[in-house]
């Protein structure tokens, strides 16, 4: 019962805290000309026509004194900024104060009357300042002209409709709650391609698009000269360079801002207006390992839940509190330059990007490892083998990066006579990436300047007095609650996962009303090896699936719960609530009115091609959400078309994702207790009792393009457990050595063979060969040849808009 306590009195304490970091919001919403408001005045913003945002100072980390003058949102609940006047220089809390001066100009002074900051306005004839409802600070003339808006001067962050052109740059803060620029940026390059970049004291690295590719190879274009970016009301982003994308709640309603972070990656948040909590809703970089500079010079970075960094044998940190600094070695770099005071020690699946001294393909590790040991600028070599020996000679170690999946090894040249313990074998754990990114507690100016006023913190105890009886009011409310639900004995180590998702649309639901919704379970929509899945209608009038778990144990059932409750993708079923009374446990899903993919295919009308890449491109946008996106790392374990439904508009859900137990990312993955999936899907790592990972998703899912291109079944699952599984196995087999054969044989027509005849030929051959060869990398037997769904869905989307439509 203390632990309970605490868990509600805690949050209660951080909400005031916030409270009364940000001062009550009045109803101020113009500036005039002549005007002021000083830090100290709690009363004094300006705020949008809705209160949507909120203009004025705000404190700066933990400091007392120390303020920003910026824009934020007013109902996120840590006050999200998303502009400020000038990043480096925050002003005092006494003396301090906004001014439209009668010239014009929008001018910051200190407590010393020193300008901080102005506009460049002094010419023309300025009336007022105000805030536009799309977050734009502007100062206008008596006319409602704008001559100066915060949009062209974006910080960190772009709003809906905010243009970002050649002329701008998104800079994110060193760390959170700093006053200096940090090392990432977004900005346009000079061959008009919309690029990030770390850009730190030793090295400058572009890490996005994708270094190793072209322009084109990441589906860009240089070939314009106008250079500008922007996202819609819908969360549709549109760049000149032809980067595109849709996130993953796209609709009108919806706040959302772009942001560069702190640790160098680019998203788009989505604000819950129920619990003025952000969420990810698009990111530019699934793996946060491949940021350049992330972890610093010589070290390496492994992404399990979050990025690790650690120094390779023979370094240490520099600074035990910011990995940005890197590692620096334990001996003297002279040494290295002696053939015969040195050895390689080797670090498998570890690459550092760039900096190659030499790269040749192909050549023996022999002479790679002569290559390296000849040159004294040489500092480590890193040996590829993707069918033929790669060698790449390192004269400057950064941007290392550990990946299960990398088909190498980095051999580091260190001295002799180090130490077992000092040039052992890389351990795995290292510590977190953002070690030492707490706020900074900076004092300008001398400490008299930072006094605190009395008669303010007067005010403060009061504040903290009535707000602690009202937290002690609620924290009864609470507790009556949580007795009155507790009654089931839900798990103690899940109750956290049910209290993140209790204040969304998700619900709980009570037997009688599944009953009632259902008609006694009279409409059964379908059966699988999880339960059975009923049609009902609820109370307010939603269609809905019913499921009815069978074999669950109560732990998995709320894995599941607290999993799903939090994930929505477009491509995803959505899960609207769940019961759970006694041996009865329910799911409660939106209905989909198009039934599976698997009866579409049969049936006499069937899918269009264009119907067909559109639901093999949604699928790969779904499964890359659970394996790269989601904040839980999701292995479906059973993709098939049963599990594949289609919406009204013939859009793909995901069906049943969650119901296998979760896998730790990064992780080993083979803590799963039983074999999970569908016969003539199931990826053979199943039966050699290999590991599993999300490569098994992406097995299934090459045989279900593979089906949606010939139109049939490749293997006939629904088989008695008499049947050799082998016959099944051999049937894909026989197909994707035929297509093998068919592709080198160089026939014209080799795919008009392949796709399904009752379309007459009218499909695009382009997708159709792109679709052919995604299948078969993604049913290769080596899992380590597989793609991941995130490349799998560039690939589509690189051939989405064909010029040429079947007819």
């Amino acid at each position: 019962m203390k632990s309970l306590k605490f868990y509600y009195i805690f949050p209660f304490f951080i909400f005031s805290f916030l409270v009364l970091s940000f001062p009550l919001i009045t109803a101020s919403r113009i500036l005039f000309r002549g005007d002021s408001f000083s830090v100290k005045d709690d009363s004094h913003f300006i705020t949008s026509p809705q209160k949507t945002f909120t203009c004025g100072f705000y404190p700066i980390g933990s400091t007392t004194n120390a303020y920003y003058f910026g824009i934020w949102f007013t109902n996120s609940r840590d006050k999200t900024v998303v502009w400020n006047a000038k990043q480096d220089r925050p002003v005092n809390l006494k003396g301090s104060k906004l001014t439209l001066r009668k010239n014009g100009a929008l001018v910051i002074t200190d407590v010393d009357d020193t300008i901080v900051w102005q506009t460049n306005t002094t010419s023309f004839d300025i009336e007022k300042a105000e805030v536009l409802e799309t977050g734009n600070l502007v100062l206008k003339n008596p006319k409602g002209d704008v001559l100066w808006q915060s949009f062209d001067l974006p910080t960190d962050t772009l709003l809906p409709y905010q243009f970002f052109t050649k002329n701008h740059r998104l800079v994110p803060p060193l760390r959170k709650g700093s006053l200096s620029p940090g090392y990432f940026s977004l900005y346009f390059d000079s061959d008009n391609v919309l690029r990030m970049i770390y850009d730190g004291p030793l090295v400058s690295s572009i890490y996005w698009p994708n270094p190793d590719r072209l322009v084109y190879g990441n589906g860009r274009t240089s070939q314009n000269s106008s250079r500008f970016a922007y996202f819609d009301g819908m969360g549709r982003f549109f760049s000149s360079d032809m980067l595109q994308f849709n996130v993953s709640d796209m609709g009108f309603g919806i706040l959302r801002r772009l942001t560069i972070d702190t640790d160098g990656n680019l998203r788009m948040y989505s604000l819950d207006s129920s619990t003025g909590l952000w969420t990810i809703s698009w990111q530019a970089i699934a793996q946060a390992c491949i940021v350049h500079g992330i972890c610093g010079r010589f070290s390496i970075c492994t992404y399990v839940t979050e990025p690790k960094c650690t120094c390779p044998p023979g370094y240490k940190m520099v600074n035990g509190s910011d990995w940005s600094r890197g590692c620096r070695p334990m001996f003297s770099s002279r040494i290295l330059e002696s053939k015969q005071h040195v050895k390689f020690v080797e670090i498998p699946n570890v690459d550092y990007w760039g900096f190659d001294l030499n790269a040749t393909t192909p050549l023996s590790f022999e002479s790679c490892r002569t290559l390296c040991l000849d040159d004294p600028r040489c500092r480590a070599f890193v040996y590829r083998l993707t069918g033929e020996g790669s060698c790449y000679t390192k004269g400057i170690l950064f941007n290392g990066y550990r990946s299960p999946g990398f088909p190498g090894s980095v051999f580091m040249k260190l001295p002799k006579n180090l130490s077992a313990s000092e040039s052992g074998v890389l351990m795995l754990e290292g510590t977190d990436a953002k070690c030492g990114s707490s706020p900074e507690n900076v004092l300008f100016g001398s400490p008299s300047m930072y006094v605190l006023d009395f008669k303010k913190v007067k005010w403060i105890y009061l504040y903290l007095f009535c707000s602690t009886l009202g937290g002690i009011e609620i924290l009864f409310f609470v507790l009556g609650w949580w007795a009155l639900f507790s009654k089931h004995g839900i798990p103690a180590s899940i109750e956290d996962g049910y209290r993140m998702v209790s204040s969304t649309q998700f619900r709980r639901f009570t037997y009688t009303e599944l009953k009632n919704a259902t008609k006694n379970f009279n409409v059964e929509l379908g059966r699988g090896g999880s339960g059975a899945v009923y049609k009902g209608v609820l109370a307010d009038g939603r269609a809905v699936a019913v499921k009815k778990l069978a074999n669950e144990f109560q732990e998995e059932f709320w894995a599941e719960m607290t999993t799903i409750g939090r994930i929505n993708h477009m491509h995803l079923v959505r899960m609207w609530g769940f019961c759970s009374e006694g041996r009865r446990q329910l799911l409660v899903y939106e209905y989909v009115e198009n039934s599976s993919l698997d009866r579409h295919l049969s049936r006499a009308d069937i899918l269009r091609w264009k119907q067909r890449f559109a639901v093999a491109l949604g699928t790969a946008k779904g499964l890359a959400y659970l394996h790269h996106e989601c904040l839980e790392w999701v292995i479906h374990c059973d993709v098939k078309p049963e599990n594949i439904l289609l919406d009204g508009e013939l859009e793909p859900k995901i069906a049943d994702f969650g119901l296998a137990k979760l896998s730790q990312r990064g992780g080993p993955g083979s803590d799963f207790t039983k074999i999970r999936g569908t016969k003539g899907y199931m990826a053979p790592e199943w039966a050699l009792n290999q590991p599993i990972t999300a490569k098994v998703d992406v097995y299934a899912f090459g045989i279900v393009i593979l089906e949606m291109v010939k139109g049939s079944r490749l293997s006939s699952w629904v088989v008695d457990d008499s049947e050799c599984d082998h016959e099944q196995d051999s049937q894909l087999v026989k197909f994707v050595s035929m297509v093998k054969r068919k592709i080198q044989s160089d026939e014209d027509s080799w795919v008009e063979k392949i796709v399904d005849p009752r379309l007459e030929g009218k499909f695009i051959k382009n997708q159709a060969v792109t679709l052919i060869e995604i299948g078969l990398s993604c049913v290769e037997q080596d899992r380590n040849k597989r793609p991941t769904m995130a490349s799998v869905v560039q690939t589509l989307l690189d051939c989405e808009d064909e010029t040429t439509q079947p007819t």
